[in-house]
């Protein structure tokens, strides 16, 4: 048993620390006496030390060790063409010992994709034969291939990686993903589904994510719900985050937020879609939860973007953008493919008046999740912005037509055509619609709101609001209500509503300035009280002056009071 057999031994136990300075010492002694090792074993060893560069996290340094090794063993391989060739069985010996040359070029591979050298890494690979290709190496190739656009190769590599494997579900998911149809997907899993018994689930899990990627929300979340339903996929964690996104996607925050929380009681570690969980809860003004579900996150693992993502939510619905924006931009680092990241740093930017930075972020998000209207909406907001009214019509007819006539894509068309006087009807059309598909969704009751405002048909208003309310409880929609009841002069019940908007979000700052507003009006009882007052002072009953003014006392503490909540 030679050095480079204990190295081997090491490396393959997991000491990588000390292969790591081993190795070196070894490498040192070859280069200052080449005869001390064969080629072969001077190969091995870059390798084995590559490999505890790699595991230390030195990804460039180890990109480096491994193509010294690579061009190793090509002048290894010209050179064995002239030496006379051992026993056969040595030489099989020696070979199952070696490390493999395409395993060598996959880890370079990986080195350069955490690197964020996509096109290297690409290049490495494909220098690779096709019949040598693991699946591994496949499924590499076709995740870099998607995010380079190279959408036929992609679909190509996930194909190949079913073909070996087709059991394979997040390279059925690539292909779905890039528009391949879910009966051809099905029909390369077919031959295991009849072989196995128990993975009859597995053609609707397949039509269930089909509906995800062509954007079908409503399709997706019943044949997920029937997935669920059955005892043996019952309480699965994956299947409950995939719902919850789709509740989020399809607006449906409360139901949402009750499957993260399920899943999160299932599984106190899961990571998955906690992105998504933190913002909505950041958007209920649950500000309190969000920093504890942050911390949370942090205690289980820095190192993924969701964590970074929450503490941005906190931030931003805290006010506090420029802490926004660096958190999402460190969640970026850790995940460049992290919508909520993109979205979170592009809203940052919007609202710290950078929006032309931000249309970058949410256009980056719209190329990563193209059935995501949230990506849409942040873009036509930065048109809306920036007064290119223009562009954010062109974008939410595009919506429209791409992902179909449901009540948000009408209600983001007709939030464009609310900016432009000359299509107000057209706006209060759609959000006609919008709200006979879903009488509940929010942001068309809004948007609803604000136009029957602007038409001062204020007692319609009151009654859309009060109808939007009756399931449901939103800041915005009671301190809209608010405005509309002082409107038409019901102080008390506006006051009861702003109270209530500040209590679901005390930093609302629209409410509070509601209420000092109306403290400064002048109210009917405050008038009657002023007018008896004069009828004392002229009469010159100086005890009921006096009672008097008590009483008025007694009202001031009590709008001081209100103005307080």
């Amino acid at each position: 048993m030679n050095v480079i057999d204990h190295v081997r031994e090491m490396a393959a136990a997991g000491l990588h620390s000390n292969v790591r300075i081993l190795s070196s010492l070894l490498l040192t002694m070859s280069n200052n006496s080449p005869e001390l090792f064969t080629p072969m074993q001077k190969y091995q060893l870059l390798v084995y030390h590559a490999d505890a560069l790699f595991h230390d996290k030195e990804y460039r340094n180890a990109a480096c060790k491994f193509t010294m090794a690579l061009q190793q063993k090509k002048a290894l391989s010209k050179t064995s063409k002239v030496r006379p060739s051992m026993g056969s069985s040595a030489a099989s010996q020696q070979a199952q010992s070696i490390p493999s040359e395409i395993e060598v070029r996959y880890k370079i591979a990986e080195c350069y994709t955490i690197l964020k050298l996509d096109k290297d890494a690409i290049s490495i690979l494909d220098g690779i034969p096709s019949r040598q290709r693991t699946p591994k190496i496949n499924m590499m190739l076709g995740n870099l291939y998607k995010k380079a656009g190279q959408e036929r190769s992609a679909v190509t590599s996930y194909k190949e990686v079913l073909r070996q494997c087709p059991l394979a579900l997040d390279a059925a998911i690539g292909l779905l993903s890039l528009s391949v149809k879910g009966a051809e997907v099905a029909s390369m899993t077919m031959d295991v589904m009849q072989s196995i018994p128990n993975l009859d689930w597995l053609s609707v899990w397949i039509k269930a994510h089909a509906f995800i990627h062509s954007g079908d929300n409503m399709r997706a979340i019943n044949t997920i719900c029937s997935l669920e339903k059955k005892s043996l996929l019952r309480d699965n964690v994956d299947l409950l985050i995939s719902l919850a996104d789709l509740y989020f996607r399809a607006g449906d925050n409360k139901n949402a937020i009750l499957k993260f929380e399920q899943a999160q009681m299932l599984d106190p570690y899961v990571i998955k879609g906690m992105d998504v969980y933190g913002y909505l809860l950041a958007r209920e003004c649950h500000l309190d939860d969000v920093e504890v579900l942050g911390g949370r996150l942090f205690n289980i693992s820095d190192q993924h973007a969701e964590p970074w993502v929450i503490s941005g939510c906190h931030s931003f619905y805290s006010k506090r953008y420029s802490r926004a924006l660096y958190l999402g931009a460190k969640a970026i680092q850790l995940n460049s493919n992290s919508v909520q990241a993109l979205l979170l740093k592009g809203a940052a930017l919007r609202n710290m008046g950078r929006v032309q930075e931000a249309i970058i972020h949410f256009r980056e998000a719209m190329r990563l999740a193209p059935s995501r209207l949230d990506c849409y909406e942040g873009l036509i907001d930065c048109y809306l912005a920036s007064n290119s009214i223009r562009e954010a019509m062109g974008m939410a007819n595009n919506v429209y037509k791409n992902l179909g006539a449901n009540a948000q894509t009408l209600t983001i068309l007709a939030t464009v055509c609310l900016e432009d006087p000359m299509t107000q009807e057209k706006a209060k059309t759609l959000l006609d619609k919008a709200l006979a598909q879903r009488p509940d969704y929010i942001k068309a009751v809004v948007k609803k709101a604000e136009l029957l405002n602007r038409e001062q048909k204020y007692d319609e208003g009151i009654t859309l609001l009060r109808n939007a309310l009756a399931n449901q409880s939103d800041c915005v929609l009671h301190r809209m209500l608010g405005d509309f009841l002082v409107a038409v002069s019901d102080y008390q019940e506006a006051m009861d509503q702003y109270s209530i908007a500040l209590s679901l979000d005390p930093n609302d700052q629209k409410s509070l300035e509601g209420m000092q507003k109306m403290e400064k009006e002048e109210s009917p009882t405050e008038a009657t009280a002023e007018e008896d007052v004069d009828d004392m002072e002229g009469s010159g009953e100086e005890g009921d002056l006096e009672g008097s003014d008590s009483e008025a006392a007694q009202w001031a503490d009590q709008v001081q009071w209100f103005g307080m909540q």
